[in-house]
């Protein structure tokens, strides 16, 4: 049944959750939010958890008037998976029916143990809750929905490690091994994810990690298939702040890496995976965010110069004297 609800309400609880939500991501590359904007399905459709105190509703509304088209209250805290720093959510499968909420909880450095709610959004009702061992986070759905991808971390020291794990829904068991690159085996996932992008039949998932002090890689990972590509993504220097702002996505049969404003950084070919730079040599664009701060913090010293050297000279001077 369709209802309106009142937007002061809706509003002031969403409002309410923002730190809540902010800190049971705290801790982990990757998290579960509560209220905010949700995650937003076919037919504009905006799914969004919402958190009173004891339960979860998840909560259907018009991404264009606000009318809440249907609601299901489950037990616990969970929240819409958070997928990179840019704040892109996932958790809906291909299909568009099937959601995958996360538990909220936060572990000091990792979770002992880890929760997962998978829901039809169009019966509106659970189908299954998940629950592990091990700190673990949402990574991706195979198409059919059956084989939930997941992001395990497993080092206390790092939580920037971490390994790719397949839970097979239909039997009801997370599978042994990890889903990795065959072709190099001695690669080690590390580093913080920002965004993606993934193939029209929702088989491949493309997503791009920032690595500080290693190389930054775009992750492909076939869902059907069961198995992964990591591909090195040439950066000229330490500083890889720039790559939050760019935008990856398919074209043709390659993906491309593109800087803010659409102008192409570089392209991957998916079928053999080579890389190829739009535009060869030292791209300074990279590097202006480093110079503007550094401008800044020269600017800052500078003034402060200024005014010491202003001290030192009326101390030299002495005190003026007034002349009648």
């Amino acid at each position: 049944m369709r209802f309106r609800l009142a937007a002061a309400v809706l509003a002031a609880a969403l409002a309410g959750l923002a730190a809540a939500s902010a800190a049971a991501a705290d801790g982990n590359p990757l998290g579960a939010v509560q209220g905010g904007s949700g995650i937003v399905g076919p037919n504009d459709v905006r799914y969004t958890a919402i958190w009173d105190g004891l339960t979860t509703v998840l909560l259907a509304t018009s991404t264009d008037d606000g009318t809440a088209y249907n609601s299901v209250t489950l037990g616990g805290s969970w929240g819409v998976p958070i997928l990179g720093w840019n704040g892109l959510a996932g958790g809906l499968g291909h299909d568009g029916r099937t959601l995958v909420l996360a538990d909220t909880g936060a572990g000091q450095p990792l979770k002992r143990r880890s929760s997962f709610a998978v829901l039809d959004v169009k019966r509106f009702r659970l189908l299954q809750e998940i629950r592990l061992r091990g700190d673990f986070a949402f990574d991706a759905l195979s198409p059919s929905g059956r084989m939930l991808f997941l992001i395990q971390h497993v080092d206390r020291s790092d939580t920037t490690h971490y390994v790719v794990r397949a839970y097979d829904r239909w039997r009801l068991r997370l599978l042994p091994g990890r889903i990795a690159d065959r072709t190099q085996k001695s690669w080690v996932m590390q580093g913080y994810p920002l965004t993606r992008t993934t193939s029209a039949d929702g088989r491949w998932v493309y997503t791009l990690y920032t690595n500080p002090g290693g190389t930054p890689f775009v992750h492909a990972l076939d869902t059907v298939g069961m198995k992964a590509h990591c591909v090195g993504v040439p950066w000229p220097s330490k500083n890889q702040d720039a790559l939050a702002t760019m935008t990856l996505a398919l074209h043709g049969d390659g993906l491309a890496l593109s800087r803010r404003g659409g102008a192409r950084y570089l392209s991957i070919d998916t079928r053999s995976w080579r890389v190829s730079l739009a535009q060869p040599g030292f791209p300074w664009w990279t590097l202006a965010a480093g110079l503007g701060g550094a401008l800044a913090v020269v600017l800052a010293v500078g003034a402060v110069a200024v005014r010491l050297r202003g001290r030192v000279a009326r101390r030299r001077t002495g005190p003026r004297l007034a002349v009648s």
